[in-house]
């Protein structure tokens, strides 16, 4: 009997099983697929290797969140490559381009000279990021005692009111594909504390994600934990208020003292067979919340020295496209970031396009097996590829004549691959109209059960970072993110300290 069952091995379930197997506990973790990594997985087809949902970093530099957080799980020597600090994003609206600059100061000095007359307001909304990201390890003195009031904000209210010019609330949106923007909905800690781990620094990683969940994994088994893949969780039983059973493919129980899931809660609910331990009050209220939109993906091979590599990213709008009320049927924004070359070359071997996607648009096809989703599917994806590569055309004009192949995933796929519900991208939607109800706590009304992952506090890397020690304070106390806090601060003095003296 382990102490602690871990459900899904996504960054999230991984995370959380170090840390306890860190602090001795007997962990095993569940994965459903064959492979670990949830969306930090990658994919190979012929020598090209693709990931299947990361793609970049924030905040990764020296005195910066995630380096606190990735020295704790030993993520640092992983072959990280920083990208361009004078343009780690290039944000493009019709014929115009913005180059996004790292660090507050740059950052505000380099949209200055496209909005000269906005100056002021880009410098306080700079500040403004820069002291909301250093507060995001509030949560950890805190406990889970509540989320930041600036989940009651609203992001796109904070920008009409602080910028006038709408270019340029268009350029500070232009990051889009990092969230989903939703004039409605979305809460100002979301947006500010996303943009701001990138404005800090940006980073890729040189052979993909999977390198992070490979080297968790790695830790977890050297500490005495156990990972299996094919192991899906299929039910999950109660008895006298707790989960007492958990089994495995149809066949197989286990039982631990806690149960933690990474996966999307209304996914994992759905597993508890009876009402025992969980009322209905609580079923509905999780599965009727909203989920994000989904993405699709053309990973694209590319023909060898016919293309740049380019060290940043590109998100291309179309001009006549409401960031914040957009159509994801209409394909008015894309993203487009290239893969690090394997060899350290000047060449680009794949770039990926990213463009939002609604379930509603391939919800037709979610019966139908993997791999057998028929003709009609295969053209839908085509159809959309098509309307990815029309938008970036004009950016990328050599593009089409350099691609080697292409390979598409929908929302679908997604969902197919880490019973994300609805394939949501994000999780689920947090509104800042409602905060206490989308905004969910690592405890859940069983006393056992505890969530992980991007449905709760934060989503992104950094997010699931943070939550994952929320999670695990459920369990060992608020003392064991001592660690990380002392890093993060002992770094930060020992910049400030060299600042003064330089």
């Amino acid at each position: 009997m382990s102490d602690v069952i871990v459900i899904g091995s996504g960054l999230g379930g991984l995370e959380c099983a170090y840390i306890l197997a860190r602090h001795g506990m007997k962990v095993t973790v569940l994965e459903q697929d064959s492979s670990i990594g949830g969306c930090l997985g990658t994919f190979r087809r012929g020598e090209t290797v693709f990931d299947t949902g990361f793609h970049y970093v924030g905040g990764l530099g020296e005195g910066e969140p995630l380096y606190s957080l990735f020295k704790y799980f030993d993520l640092l020597d992983l072959p990280w490559q920083q990208l361009d600090t004078e343009c780690f994003d290039e944000v493009v609206i019709g014929d115009e381009a913005f180059p996004l600059a790292n660090g507050h100061r740059r950052f505000a000095e380099r949209l200055s000279e496209h909005f000269p007359s906005e100056r002021e307001s880009i410098e306080k909304y700079a500040c403004f990021l820069k002291d909301v990201g250093e507060h995001i390890f509030d949560v950890f003195r805190q406990g889970s005692s509540g989320p930041s009031p600036l989940f009651a904000r609203s992001a796109y209210e904070y920008l009409n009111s602080t910028v006038k010019d709408p270019l340029l609330r268009k350029v500070l949106s232009g990051t889009s594909l990092k969230m989903e923007l939703r004039a409605d909905t979305l809460p100002l800690y979301v947006f500010a504390q996303i943009n701001n781990s990138f404005i800090q620094s940006a980073w890729r990683l040189r052979g993909g994600g999977s390198q992070i969940a490979d080297r968790l994994a790695d830790n977890i088994r050297a500490m005495g934990g156990e990972i299996r893949t094919r192991a899906a969780v299929t039910s999950m039983k109660g008895s006298n208020g707790r989960i007492s059973e958990v089994t495995v493919n149809n066949e197989e129980s286990l039982s631990a003292d806690w149960i933690i899931s990474g996966a999307h809660p209304a996914f994992i609910i759905s597993l508890i067979e009876d009402n025992v331990c969980l009322r209905n009050i609580y079923r509905d209220r999780i599965s009727s919340l909203q989920n994000t939109y989904g993405m699709f993906t053309a990973n694209i091979r590319l023909k060898k020295g016919m293309m740049p590599y380019r060290n940043s990213n590109m998100y291309v709008h179309r001009p006549d496209t409401d960031l914040w009320r957009a159509d994801p049927s209409s394909v008015g924004s894309v993203m487009v970031s290239w893969a690090v070359p394997p060899d350290g070359s000047d060449t680009a071997e794949s770039i990926d396009i990213l463009a939002p996607m609604e379930w509603n648009e391939v919800k037709g096809w979610a019966d139908r097996p993997r791999g057998r989703r028929g003709d009609d599917y295969v053209r839908f994806k085509s159809d959309r590829t098509e309307a990815c590569l029309e938008t970036v055309g004009r950016r990328l004009p050599g593009l089409r004549d350099a691609i080697d192949g292409i390979f598409t995933s929908s929302p679908l796929s997604y969902s197919s691959h880490t019973s994300s519900v609805e394939g949501s991208a994000y999780g689920i939607r947090k509104d800042c109209n409602n905060v206490m109800t989308t905004v969910l706590a690592p405890r859940t009304p069983v006393p056992n059960l505890l969530l992980t992952g991007q449905s709760l506090n934060l989503h992104g890397i950094l997010g699931v970072s943070v939550t994952s020690f929320l999670t695990c304070m459920e369990i060992l106390g608020p003392g064991i993110a001592g660690p990380v806090l002392d890093n993060y601060n002992d770094c930060r003095r020992s910049i400030t300290k060299m600042n003064r003296i330089l």
